[in-house]
């Protein structure tokens, strides 16, 4: 199944909003409750509530983060 490239920044913040959500999720977890099941058992619910988090703010800054890489990056 291909995607419309219309549709790459939704797709881009959806992607990397997983991906942030899971791993943050899993590293907080841990660091919060140790390296044992309970943290195991806990991450997918800490995951649930973090994506929908993640999300929104991905596109609501990537937009910004990008104008600044620009920004800083620009040739002279």
């Amino acid at each position: 199944m291909r995607i419309h490239p219309r549709h790459s920044a939704l797709l881009f913040a959806f992607l990397m909003s997983l991906c942030m959500a899971f791993l943050m999720s899993g590293v907080l977890t841990a660091l919060n409750l140790g390296f044992n099941l309970t943290a195991l058992q806990r991450w997918p619910h800490n995951f649930l509530v973090a994506w929908p988090v993640a999300f929104p703010s991905v596109l609501l800054i990537a937009p910004r983060v990008r104008a600044l890489v620009a920004w800083l990056t620009r040739a002279e």
